[in-house]
């Protein structure tokens, strides 16, 4: 699966085979399809997103470190071949337009799961992560493809990004009959659920108004309004265009995000001088969280004193003082970080453009808005076939985008 580039001792762990490759990706494809599920659960529960996102930034980045000084710098570095982490670290006098392409790729990233933590209030777990996965494969998946040489097996890998799409169709299907089926079960209620009178609220929750959430059957009028009630950032009301233009949004930061890590690694432009290593996947995925690390702390701690989107306004003293759920905000930050490292990983062996197939993060996303936040309970019977065939076609576009993997020669 792995093989130590050195000079007769451990040395840098290169992902060698295809099956190590797969492995690195499927992993990847669960871990990133379980942080998202995991900011949105706590911006459900009312935590500011400001606080949720400032503490995942720190454990993605230790993350970074860890991969790095873990898989980067054991023993000695070969120069010629594979120059350990803290090697190249010391040659950034030679190496930095790859290193240049590494922090553009980070703030890419970074900006995308910052638009990604607010659509997934606005447009919903699922339709959020469809929504972005399509940009990046027909965007990202494309252009990777021919910066890796046609790696990759052209009549596989572009028949699963047709599944890919034919998959985000049928999402937006999803998303149109569910919020149908949302709106017959809100019946009369429209607009901020602020304007609810004492009556109607009774009549949802019965005698007892301030109901807890966990006593509200899931997918009920009352448990949508008690949701809007409970979460940090209010939707009812709001513009779906807003929702869906901060998704699309996001799903073009995430398309390039990858191509710039291949190019970052590979140097297909040839920016380097001659016999000089290109960066490996570990250094290279050092630069690039931390350039994510530094934009999302600028700009979160920005957004604590001039939030957006009609957020609560906070300040750094409450973000230290708020342990309400930073745990589970803190492993989100882990199960992030890790992933993309499993990604670049397994993308440098197999072809970044195989590695797209983290995309299908939504087959792993939706399972988790099923499980933890009702999503689709008590919809339509034309919802669930829709909701199904979608996830059908997920599955098939993964396993094609997986089974285009090509091997990359050796350097």
């Amino acid at each position: 699966m792995m093989m130590m580039v050195s000079n007769g001792k451990l040395g840098v762990y290169v992902v060698e085979s295809k099956g190590g490759a797969i492995a690195c990706i499927t992993l990847s494809l669960l871990c990133l399809g379980t942080w998202p599920a995991l900011l949105a659960l706590l911006e459900r529960r009312g935590r500011l997103p400001q606080h949720t996102y400032l503490d995942y930034s720190i454990t993605n980045f230790l993350a970074a470190i860890f991969i790095a000084f873990l898989f980067g710098q054991v023993g000695e570095s070969t120069p010629e071949e594979a120059p350990s982490f803290i090697t190249q670290l010391t040659q950034i006098q030679y190496n930095w337009p790859s290193v240049l392409f590494a922090l553009a790729g980070g703030v890419g990233l970074s900006i995308g799961n910052l638009a990604t933590q607010y659509a997934l209030a606005f447009v919903g777990l699922s339709v959020t992560e469809v929504t972005s996965a399509s940009i990046t494969v027909v965007i990202g998946t494309s252009v990777n493809y021919f910066l890796d040489n046609k790696l990759n097996r052209a009549d596989v890998l572009f028949s699963g990004v047709g599944c890919f799409l034919v998959a985000v169709c049928l999402g937006s299907a999803v998303h149109s009959s569910n919020s149908a089926d949302v709106e017959s079960k809100l019946g009369n209620f429209s607009g901020d659920c602020k304007t609810v009178s004492q009556e109607e609220c009774q009549r949802l929750f019965g005698e007892q108004e301030e109901e807890e959430m966990e006593n509200v059957k899931e997918g009920s009028a009352a448990f949508l309004i008690a949701l809007e009630n409970k979460r940090a950032i209010k939707v009812l009301g709001k513009s779906m265009i807003l929702g869906l233009s901060i998704t699309f949004f996001a799903g073009l930061c995430f398309s390039l995000f990858s191509p710039l890590f291949n190019l970052a690694t590979n140097d297909q432009w040839h920016t380097l001088e001659p016999g000089v290593p290109k960066l490996i996947v570990y250094t290279a995925f050092f630069y690039f969280s931390l350039s994510c690390f530094l934009i999302a702390i600028a700009l979160n701690v920005t957004f604590l004193y001039k939030p957006i989107l009609d957020s609560p306004r906070s300040s750094f003293k409450n973000y230290l003082n708020d342990w309400n759920g930073r745990g589970w905000a803190l492993v989100a930050g882990l199960v992030c970080g890790f992933g993309n490292g499993l990604q670049f990983m397994g993308g440098q062996a197999a072809g970044y453009a195989a590695a797209d197939a983290v995309q299908a993060l939504p087959l792993v996303s939706t399972f988790w808005g099923i499980y933890l936040f009702g999503e689709y309970r008590r919809s339509s019977p034309r919802t669930y076939a829709l909701l199904v065939g979608m996830l059908v076609m997920f599955a098939v576009a993964v396993g094609l985008l997986m089974a285009s993997a090509g091997k990359r020669e050796t350097r």
